[in-house]
């Protein structure tokens, strides 16, 4: 083992690279995906790498909302998409609050 690296130890997550997004689960490619809602930086046609459960539809019926921390990759030169820390929480937005939250995001104050 290189001397500078100790067993167990996980690289920590740059919490400065992810923002506050809004989400939704869509049908596309006859799949259901989690996409931005449209009103922000992302376009809604970025995917969203989340946790499996918010694109189930026995758990979230689609079109539910959520607000996540999210931080744009391409891994490695491939297509952009939104990452999701899996291990944060789930928080569902109702349409009301998803709209407060774009209209601040219009407004410049995220």
């Amino acid at each position: 083992m290189h001397p500078n690296k100790s067993r167990g130890t996980a690289m920590a997550r740059d919490i400065y690279a992810y923002r506050d997004v809004a989400v939704e689960s869509c049908w596309r490619d006859g799949q259901v995906k989690v996409c931005p809602v449209p009103g922000q930086a992302y376009s809604h046609s970025l995917l969203v790498h989340c946790a499996r459960s918010m694109s189930d539809t026995d758990v979230y019926p689609l079109g539910t909302q959520f607000l996540v921390s999210a931080k744009l990759t391409d891994r490695l030169g491939g297509t952009p998409f939104l990452y999701v820390y899996h291990g944060d929480p789930i928080t569902v937005m109702s349409p009301k609050e998803c709209k407060t939250f774009l209209a601040k995001f219009i407004r410049g104050r995220i």
